[in-house]
């Protein structure tokens, strides 16, 4: 497995302060992927990674001016960390396969169950097997697409049926 961190780039939002969003490339068994992930996900992911594997360092969190300078440093920096992981464990957690959208490892050896990102506190749900049923690659509603001017009918019915299943359409 490779992982690299080939760009950034800067995220605006109405609704909160901007942010950088890093976009991973992860070439496994002759495949390529991508993930665009923000910092505060990879700090999630260092925290809960060190209470089970030896993690190196992790860029620092708070960086004081965000001029692209500053910024390569920081993707040079998350990009080491992801390749350092990946060199110095033999075992990979299943959460650190989540955090790269990676599902299926038959290639690759077994990997240490030191949690995932949607662990809960229950064994009995941990042991259920399960896909999920409906992804988006972004949020829909935080993230509207800038030159989609019309609303998304499918979306907005899958959601509306998700969150508000009580509610009937008038």
């Amino acid at each position: 497995m490779e992982v690299y961190i080939p760009s950034f780039r800067y995220e605006e939002s109405e609704l909160e302060r901007g942010y950088t969003v890093f976009k991973i490339e992860v070439l496994m068994s002759g495949r390529k992927h991508f993930v665009e992930k923000r910092y505060s996900e990879f700090h999630a992911l260092h925290k809960k990674l060190k209470k089970c594997i030896k993690t190196p360092e992790i860029p620092s969190k708070h960086v004081r001016n965000w001029v692209p300078k500053v910024l390569e440093q920081r993707r040079q920096g998350l990009e080491a960390y992801l390749q350092a992981v990946i060199l110095e464990n033999e075992e990979l957690p299943k959460l650190f396969l989540d955090f790269l959208n990676i599902r299926h490892l038959p290639s690759l050896p077994k990997t240490e169950s030191c949690g995932s990102f949607e662990e809960t506190e229950s064994e009995e749900s941990s042991k259920l097997s399960h896909q999920p049923v409906l992804l988006f690659l972004r949020d829909p509603y935080v993230l509207p697409t800038a030159n989609d001017h019309f609303p998304n009918v499918v979306i907005e019915g899958v959601l509306h049926g998700i969150f508000y299943p009580h509610l009937q359409p008038r």
